[in-house]
């Protein structure tokens, strides 16, 4: 772990490396489309895509934690209702669809649908069928956003679906590569801890960032 603290200096150092495994000529001439998993992946797409003024959106997901234990995920939900379930831990801790699925509710209802509102201004998430997309992250702890992103893309029909992501654990990249047609990283990790950890530099995403971002 101690060898790989702090081995990226920002985002944009991180999106720079990131375009140097991407292959370039296809992102340009394939007019990739650009779909960023967090807030933090929105800055890394911004820095990949802004030399190619390649489209950016975001697609917007909550968390679904286990009862009496917020530090927990066990499922996320999309914008667009598709549900990812850690199925291991929903079994080992005896949790009931029901509560899933209430929280799913719940959560595209309370927070998701704002931040559409908020910083689409209602717009819902556009079709990709038929685009290539790249879904970006500036990292991945237990791959779920990812998996929520693949599921919700997927169910559009895209031509291909990649993902670029500066630092992975090496267990969600084994999870994640049967379902996405190729994977850009930097670092796939073996302990992998935090994302925060990998970074010198780890500013929290503002609101006005991300309006800025996406008006971009």
């Amino acid at each position: 772990m101690k060898a790989y603290k702090n081995i990226l200096k920002s985002r944009q150092v991180a999106a720079h490396g990131l375009m140097d495994v991407i292959p370039k000529q296809k992102f340009k001439d394939e007019n990739w489309k650009l779909v960023s998993v967090s807030r933090g992946g929105l800055e890394i797409a911004y820095n990949i895509s802004k030399k190619y003024a390649n489209k950016i959106e975001i697609l917007f997901s909550e968390p679904i934690m286990a009862p009496n234990n917020d530090d927990c995920e066990i499922a996320r939900v999309s914008e667009r209702e598709e549900i990812v379930i850690n199925e291991n831990l929903v079994n080992s801790f005896e949790i009931k669809y029901d509560y899933i699925y209430g929280e799913a509710h719940r959560k595209h209802e309370e927070k998701i649908l704002s931040y559409i509102y908020q910083y689409r201004k209602g717009r819902p998430f556009p079709s990709m069928e038929k685009e290539v997309v790249l879904l970006v992250d500036d990292g991945c702890e237990t791959g779920l956003k990812f998996m929520t992103a693949l599921k919700t893309i997927l169910a559009q029909k895209p031509k291909a679906v990649y993902i670029a992501v500066p630092v992975i654990p090496s267990d969600v990249l084994e999870l994640l590569e049967p379902f996405a047609d190729e994977i850009f990283f930097l670092y796939n990790i073996d302990d992998y801890v935090e994302t925060s950890l990998y970074y010198e530099e780890f500013e929290k995403i503002n609101e006005e960032r991300i309006e800025q971002l996406l008006g971009e």
